[in-house]
């Protein structure tokens, strides 16, 4: 038992160099990527786009996230990202939370960290503040207590292909959950596999850094979710990940990857979907959605139309900072079995004023 504890404890710092290595050194901008998780700009919403054309270009240039996990209503809010890299969301969380809002930023490698540092004075002056906003601190993701992040003590937190990387990923989830305030959110973009892969794979730097060794089986997330009380997360949006390079090809192609997009609320919800009558309408009052607002690839609110939810999907909506945007009708005093409530038509995930870019 203990030499097993010693192995893993091996393989978690034998991953850890190897990213600070392969995003300290070996990537010099996302042109160098291998497989195609990271997207384009042209795949944001254009309130994001807007932001974007605002941000220094070396953050720009640095970037490798997977998706646009940025969610809506941030004004004033504390927002979290793991992950943080050269500070690309962090500086777009800058504007959306405002100059009473808080965005922090946490990376492992310091030389992503150096390029996030040394354009602060730019991005608060490029969003009219009078002080900077955000602060970065270098360190484990997965230990986010010696970080000085306290608990219930942030609104949002996000995630951009970076948790994959994180070798003990229970303890990373658990962290999430311990600093995020009840009702908060973690909403994410990440690597995901339809199998478990071989342990081996870790060993390869390549297929580390390029967030393809370390990704989870989405049935695992589930379980491991499941297991720290969370037992219903919303998948947003989700889409191939093409292996771009033949010899990454010829390692991994006998595994599907995707990269999914994740909404998880810390409330105490139900195993299952239930009926209780329950009926939500959006009012349109959200900053950059006001003709409708997507809250997975199964629940689509256009404004000022009733839909029937379940119970789970209710109290999303109304214990959760979306609550003003929306009149929610029905309690849970009279039930009706279990509800109808799974994914539907993919024309769901493409829509909306936060649609990720997966």
């Amino acid at each position: 038992m203990m030499e097993e504890a010693a192995e893993l404890e091996t393989d978690a710092q034998d991953v850890a160099q190897s990213v600070r290595d392969y995003y300290g050194k070996t990537l010099q901008s996302n042109a160098d990527l291998k497989t195609s998780a990271c997207c384009s700009a042209e795949a944001m919403p254009p309130h994001l786009r807007g932001l974007l054309a605002k941000l220094h270009p070396e953050v720009k240039d640095r970037f490798y996230g997977c998706g646009s996990p940025i969610p809506l209503a941030l004004e004033g809010a504390t927002v979290l990202d793991l992950g943080c890299g050269s500070g690309r969301d962090v500086y777009l969380l800058s504007a959306l939370v405002g100059e009473r809002g808080r965005a922090i930023g946490v990376d492992m490698t310091a030389q992503q960290l150096d390029v996030a540092e040394r354009h602060r004075a730019f991005h608060a002056r490029a969003f009219g503040y009078a002080h900077c906003n955000v602060e970065f601190k270098l360190g484990d993701l997965s230990d986010l207590a010696a970080l000085g992040v306290d608990d219930t003590s942030v609104d949002v937190v996000i995630s951009n292909c970076v948790l994959n990387l994180v070798s003990d990923k229970p303890r990373a989830f658990a962290e999430i959950l311990r600093v995020l305030k009840p009702g908060g959110e973690l909403y994410f973009s990440d690597v995901f596999v339809d199998r478990r892969l071989p342990r081996e794979l870790l060993a390869d730097p390549v297929l580390v850094g390029e967030c393809l060794a370390g990704a989870l089986y989405v049935e695992d997330f589930r379980r491991l979710l499941a297991g720290l009380g969370i037992v219903d997360t919303r998948m947003c949006a989700r889409g191939p990940v093409a292996l771009n390079d033949p010899v990454v090809e010829r390692r991994v192609g006998f595994a599907h990857f995707e990269s999914i997009t994740w909404r998880v609320f810390k409330l105490p919800l139900e195993d299952r979907c239930e009926d209780y009558g329950q009926v939500a309408t959006y009012l349109g009052t959200l900053a950059n959605s006001p003709h409708r607002f997507v809250l997975d690839d199964h629940h689509l609110f256009e404004v000022d139309k009733p839909l029937r939810v379940c119970g789970n999907t209710a109290d999303m909506l109304a214990a959760t900072r979306y609550a003003r945007h929306f009149k929610l009708q029905g309690d849970k005093s009279c039930h009706f079995g279990l509800f109808d409530c799974g994914p539907g038509t993919a024309r769901v995930a493409t829509l909306g004023g936060e649609t990720p870019c997966c």
